[in-house]
């Protein structure tokens, strides 16, 4: 980094806001502001390209001066995970937009990855179809769920949008543009491109490029190097998106939210095994679990006419009620009416009661448990094991913490008080982790004040990390792609 110029007010900086307003227009490239910043680091300059080549020639303009490069979408996920290490050129996708699909029916669209995901449903519902995807950010763009891997409910029967891909087009460390696509498929307007990095060709089985494809890197091929999946959560550290091609589905004509309150981990722990034994194909299996508010309350004699009549009543009983309940566990199912309907008599039977059948989803749906300046925490750990971690991470935090999440598949997010000292988070970060290790389970970081940032191990321990510092190595052998976002400081 050391050919820029450290400051924006030195001629070097002046000429480089010359260039990008050349590739980029004049309206379009400009010294970095306040707000132009990647976890607290903030940005020199910002440059918006108006198409893929555009896009290059700031990448070539980067690599030329040796400048970092870190990719925004809409932003709504840029302080996850590790700050850069150094954010010269922020290049922001809003202008690598568009929705590009064939006639109705067809299973695929290719998407740019500047465009809202809010925009792309809009688009796809016009023809009766949609993406499986139901990130939880709102206005966050195709690319930056990608980038994140961020999924929502339906993850629970169509996976991350990572494993919605069919390929993808990307720009490497230098600026040259990479096809990566599964064999005979029709992507980008040619059939089946061969992908290339640095002007190698990625070959897959029979020869032929494949997004399961093993990578020739360096005159060496790398078992199992999946490049377009490489850079789902890879946070613009090992190229930049362009586009993406996905697989898209007819809209469902039937949709049910079934819920039931649940009050401990145990429970839910319990319902999520007989729900799915019961092989109703749910589309979604989500928990929620905020914090419990207890409120003080009116003692009601037994003679008082609210509870008249009521022989379940505390009053009339002389037993304690039940605690109000602290969570919900909701299922959603999706298909034709009629189906749906059968499906979801069979789940209240289950369920019990209590359950009831509603047509919108509840308020907290594809929502968040953590707010901005929370520690948010991401623990994923096999569904028979999520109670224990739940169970694991109160006791380490001294109080009942909110989850919420995909208790179907062992997915949830968890918030901590941003105002816990740093140490403190460490400490529950080890006590859970210790928990979910012998679990085969994993916490992660997803967000955090600044100080825990920095005084926290965000991944704890991560088995693919030799396999992605090899991927870095070769994909952005010079760290010009937002450097230190990935594991290991990569």
């Amino acid at each position: 980094m050391a050919a820029a110029a450290s400051s924006t007010d030195r001629p070097g900086a002046l000429e480089i806001t010359r260039k990008l307003a050349e590739i980029c227009g004049r309206p379009f490239a400009r010294f970095a502001g306040p707000a132009d910043e990647v976890a607290g680091r903030t940005a020199r300059w910002v440059a918006v390209p108006g198409g893929p080549h555009a896009a290059a020639e700031v990448l070539r303009l980067a690599a030329a001066h040796d400048l970092t490069v870190v990719p925004r979408g809409a932003g709504t996920k840029i302080d996850w995970g590790a700050a850069p290490a150094q954010v010269d050129i922020m290049l922001d996708t809003g202008r690598l937009a568009g929705v590009w699909h064939e006639p109705q029916g067809s299973s695929v669209a290719e998407i740019g990855a500047g465009t809202p995901l809010r925009a792309v449903q809009a688009t796809l519902e016009r023809t009766g179809r949609r993406l499986p995807v139901d990130a939880p950010s709102p206005g966050a763009t195709l690319g930056g769920v990608l980038a994140a891997d961020e999924a929502g409910p339906l993850r629970h029967r169509h996976g991350s949008p990572c494993a919605q891909l069919v390929g993808v087009r990307y720009l490497d460390a230098d600026g040259e543009l990479v096809s990566v696509g599964l064999p005979g498929t029709a992507q980008f307007g040619q059939a089946a491109p061969t992908a290339r990095l640095g002007g190698r060709p990625v070959a897959g089985p029979g020869g032929a490029a494949s997004g399961g494809a093993s990578a020739v890197l360096g005159g060496a091929e790398v078992p199992g190097l999946d490049v377009a999946r490489l850079l789902c959560g890879s946070q613009g550290g090992l190229g930049v998106l362009v586009s993406a091609t996905m697989r898209v589905q007819a809209v469902p004509a039937g949709r049910v939210w079934v819920s039931r309150p649940v009050w401990t981990p145990l429970e839910v722990h319990d319902l999520v095994r007989a729900v799915l034994a019961a092989r109703l194909d749910p589309a979604a299996v989500e928990l929620d679990l905020p914090v419990p508010v207890s409120l003080p309350r009116r003692r009601i004699p037994a003679s008082h006419p609210s509870v008249a009549g009521r022989p379940d009543h505390p009053a009339v009983t002389g037993r304690p009620a039940r605690p109000a309940a602290a969570g919900s566990l909701v299922v959603l199912l999706e298909g034709g009416p009629a189906d749906v309907a059968e499906r979801a008599d069979r789940l209240t039977a289950l369920l019990g009661p209590e359950a009831v059948v509603n047509h919108a989803a509840p308020e907290w749906w594809g929502r968040y448990p953590f707010a901005p300046g929370d520690t948010a925490l991401r623990i994923e750990v096999p569904i028979n094991d999520l109670h224990a971690a739940v169970y694991a991470l109160r006791d380490a935090a001294g109080t009942p913490v909110p989850v919420r999440g995909s208790a179907g598949i062992g997915a949830v997010h968890a918030a901590l008080p941003g105002s816990l000292p740093p140490e403190r988070v460490a400490s529950i970060l080890a006590a859970v982790r210790g928990v979910l290790l012998a679990r085969q389970g994993r916490c992660v970081v997803v967000s955090a004040p600044a100080p825990v940032r920095r005084a926290v191990d965000l991944w704890g321990e991560l088995p693919t990390l030799p396999r992605l510092r090899n991927a870095k190595a070769h994909l952005d052998p010079h760290h010009r792609l937002a450097p230190g976002r990935l594991p290991g400081g990569l």
